[in-house]
């Protein structure tokens, strides 16, 4: 089980995908990941186009939609993890 860490889904929990096809990212690394991003960006995510590809439970790009990003493109190969992702597109 991971979580969307900030934003308007801020605090809701995601089901990782079974098996062993796929590797959550770790709240750490993606908190690091979108500090990163917001200091590059010189703000917000407001409006930004983000891709997240080998997306697994689709936590990275729930979490930039979550945090203000317009669109937010998730690309997964393996069918129980895009399920998976597919699940959340309603938060």
């Amino acid at each position: 089980m991971t979580r969307v860490i900030a934003g308007t889904a801020g605090g809701r929990r995601l089901a990782v995908p079974p098996g062993t096809g796929t590797r959550p990212t770790s709240d750490r690394a993606r908190e690091g990941l979108f500090s990163t991003w917001q200091s590059l960006l010189g703000g917000p995510l407001d409006g930004e186009r983000v891709l997240d590809l080998y997306a697994g439970s689709g936590a990275v790009g729930l979490e930039a939609l979550s945090r203000g990003a317009g669109h937010a493109l998730l690309v997964e190969a393996d069918a129980r993890a895009a399920r998976t992702a597919v699940s959340y597109t309603h938060l």
